[in-house]
């Protein structure tokens, strides 16, 4: 599919193009999702650009995501989407700034692009560009990646209080604790797994946005210095997300290290329980295996109250290792 930002009457308005529909010559912004191999020829003979493929948008090279081809600047950067949902993931996103119309080349559905679909026919510049719509487009980023910190934030402080709250309830903790443990596990992996993927987007973002001031900066006739200003404070931005970042993650591994923690003692508890039990019930297994015995010659066998002496020898056995067991505090 093929979105095009086309100017109307003082706002932009974004149109779905269709098959065989020329792209108005007046667009400011081209919005290529998992466009088809027709339309990618379409763009490519329209402006003069050569769109990377996608497994060419997953390269990792410096060289291969940030580069100048003539009059066209590229720019990949990887991104997060679907951060709310059950299974998040994170793609690449190509920009293409070739005069005054920038090109987005994308396979993922994020949500800053519709949010700066929005912002952007809200807020038309004196004089748009498609440098001024990838810096509205990479502050939408940053802003999510910013909410997206704030949840694993909160979700972390709900996390915590769920380790280190009192039980209040004992049979609560022996019953449920075990299970509550496993789902704080999963959600400490899922927080782990989020942040590590926010601080990948943030140190994309942090490389295209040096490559993009640097070449703006050598550009003939490009003096845009509120633009300048907003570079600046998306650099400051991610510095400090990338800090907070860095905060969560230690957090989440100090977590799963105390749910680990928890788990170990919830486990030595159980073996406790069983071995106490065991030096419980060996001494009336003794008097038991003792009388058990097939010799001839038992006084014990003859004795009218032979049998319930062995059943109180047993009880009486079996209560002082228990009661000496609470008096120590060992249950």
């Amino acid at each position: 599919m093929i979105y095009v930002h086309v100017p109307r009457q003082g706002r932009i308005e974004r149109v779905e193009l269709a098959e065989g529909d020329s792209v108005p010559p007046e667009t400011l912004w081209l919005d290529l999702f998992q466009p088809t191999i027709e339309e990618k020829k379409r763009i490519e003979d329209a402006y003069a650009v050569a769109l990377p493929s996608h497994a060419e948008m997953r390269e990792i090279e410096p060289s291969n995501r940030l580069y100048v081809d003539g009059p066209a600047i590229y720019m990949t950067a990887t991104f997060i989407a679907h951060a709310d949902d059950p299974n998040p993931t994170s793609d690449a996103i190509t920009f293409i700034l070739t005069g005054r119309r920038l090109i987005t080349l994308r396979y993922t559905d994020p949500r800053p692009i519709t949010t700066c679909a929005v912002r952007v026919a809200k807020q038309v510049p004196l004089a748009p560009s498609g440098v001024e719509i990838l810096i509205t487009l990479l502050e939408s980023f940053v802003n999510r990646m910013a909410d997206i910190l704030e949840k694993i934030s909160l979700d972390l402080d709900g996390l915590s209080q769920q380790i280190f709250q009192e039980k209040s309830n004992q049979r609560r903790r022996r019953e449920g604790e075990a299970r509550d443990l496993q789902v704080i596990l999963k959600g400490l992996g899922r927080s782990e797994d989020i942040t590590t993927t926010v601080r990948e987007s943030l140190l994309s973002v942090t490389r295209l946005l040096r490559f993009l001031g640097q070449t703006l900066d050598t550009a003939a006739g490009w003096d845009g210095k509120d633009q300048k200003g907003r570079l600046r404070q998306l650099r400051s931005d991610i510095a400090s997300l990338g800090e907070h970042a860095t905060f969560e993650s230690h957090k989440t591994n100090f977590l799963l290290d105390a749910t680990l923690g928890m788990i170990n003692i919830e486990q030595n508890r159980i073996i406790k329980i069983f071995s106490v039990a065991a030096v419980i019930f060996l001494p009336p297994t003794l008097v038991a295996s003792m009388y058990g015995m097939n010799f001839q010659h038992m006084p014990e066998l003859a004795w009218l109250f032979g049998y319930p002496w062995a059943l109180g020898l047993m009880v009486v056995s079996a209560v002082l290792p228990y009661l000496y067991f609470r008096r120590k505090g060992w249950l």
